[in-house]
């Protein structure tokens, strides 16, 4: 969460209270100037989404340790930039949504090689040459030739849906479509729930090439798979 000085000066209280969720970004003068974020006891040791593996803000944990977190826990984390983070229950409205996109998905790839999927399913993709572990809500992969024998997927997305909630959207808006950009994603669709609207990223040359807003009352089309269109009115009604 982003915040300006002035708000954290007349509601601190209040803004404290959010630490429970999430870090608070403070800007000052319209730049980020610090991060507000939970203490906790230093044999603490605590994953949340949005925080630190360790009780330490900063502190990050290598590839081969997350391993060992996500074997030994009943969790579901990702793994971005060296951070772990705790990956919530959805709500309805969160399920409803990826309900009505995924079976659109489903019958457009009916008779494709391509094949859509839902989360928890572990995509490994790697920015800088480092390993980050994500779960999309939904992904469409054409390349199954990357499913090994012992049915783990290690290849790259074509296309992946991630859908806003309040813990995730910061996140979601600028940890994952840095890393879906430059992981080899090439389309990646941001549905926000609040403002009912769906953003559609097309990434050419680890860059966003395209990007186009579509809104409640649109049909939202896909960049990388042309045909493909999706009546917003159903994905957002009551």
């Amino acid at each position: 969460m982003i915040i300006s000085s002035t708000k954290i000066q007349n509601n601190f209280g209040k803004y404290l209270s959010w630490l429970e969720e999430e870090d608070i970004i403070i800007t000052k003068n319209g730049k980020k100037a610090a991060r507000l974020v939970k203490y906790y006891e230093d044999n603490d040791y605590i994953i949340r989404e949005g925080f630190s593996a360790y009780s330490h803000e900063g502190m990050q944990v290598t590839y081969d340790e997350f391993l060992q977190i996500a074997r030994e826990s009943e969790n579901r984390y990702e793994y971005i930039d060296g951070q772990i983070y705790l990956l919530a229950s959805p709500k309805f409205q969160h399920q409803k949504i990826l309900a009505e996109i995924f079976r659109k998905l489903l019958d457009f790839f009916a008779d494709s090689e391509c094949q859509p999927l839902t989360s928890p399913f572990d995509v490994t993709l790697y920015k800088e040459d480092k390993a980050n572990v994500v779960q999309p809500d939904l992904l469409v992969i054409c390349d199954q030739e990357n499913i090994k024998e012992d049915d783990r997927y290690l290849g790259t997305p074509k296309f992946v849906v991630e859908i806003l909630s309040e813990s995730s959207r910061s996140k979601d808006i600028i940890k994952k479509l840095d890393l879906y950009m430059q992981g080899g994603v090439k389309e990646y669709w941001i549905v926000n729930p609040f403002s009912e609207e769906v953003n559609v990223y097309f990434f050419k040359d680890r860059e966003v090439e395209k990007v186009q807003t579509f809104k409640k009352s649109e049909l939202a089309k896909s960049f990388l798979f042309q045909e493909l269109e999706i009546n917003m009115i159903n994905v957002f009604e009551n």
